[in-house]
């Protein structure tokens, strides 16, 4: 038609709204250690994770898998524990350690998640 234009030339900015979403561990240690139990750590299981540890940076969240050395997909080189370890959280083959049981109650692992369960 003659009309000058460009295609896709420029980028508009917008945020997805926040939806709210629950997370329940699987269990607590008296110390007030988060214990999560996985045979399989799904993507979104692993997303989900991070999203509570970047929001809850002072919840002490650890994992016992039934096979911590299980690759985190077919294809993939990295294992449950490579991932644990690259994203900051403690993991155990199978059973909780008596190591974790036996840790000090901590104020801020406590505060840190009555402050987490806050409406």
């Amino acid at each position: 038609m003659g009309v000058p234009f460009s295609y896709e030339s420029h980028v508009i900015r917008y945020v997805k709204p926040v939806t709210k979403h629950r997370y329940t561990p699987d269990f607590f240690l008296a110390n007030y250690i988060v214990i999560e139990s996985k045979g399989r750590f799904l993507p979104e299981d692993r997303k989900k994770h991070l999203l509570v540890k970047e929001q809850h940076p002072d919840l002490d969240i650890r994992f016992v898998f039934s096979n911590a050395n299980s690759r985190i997909n077919k294809t993939s080189t990295t294992t449950y524990a490579m991932w644990c370890e690259k994203n900051g959280f403690l993991y155990a083959n199978k059973m909780i350690p008596q190591a974790w049981i036996d840790e000090p109650y901590c104020e801020v692992r406590h505060y840190a998640l009555e402050e987490a369960m806050k409406p």
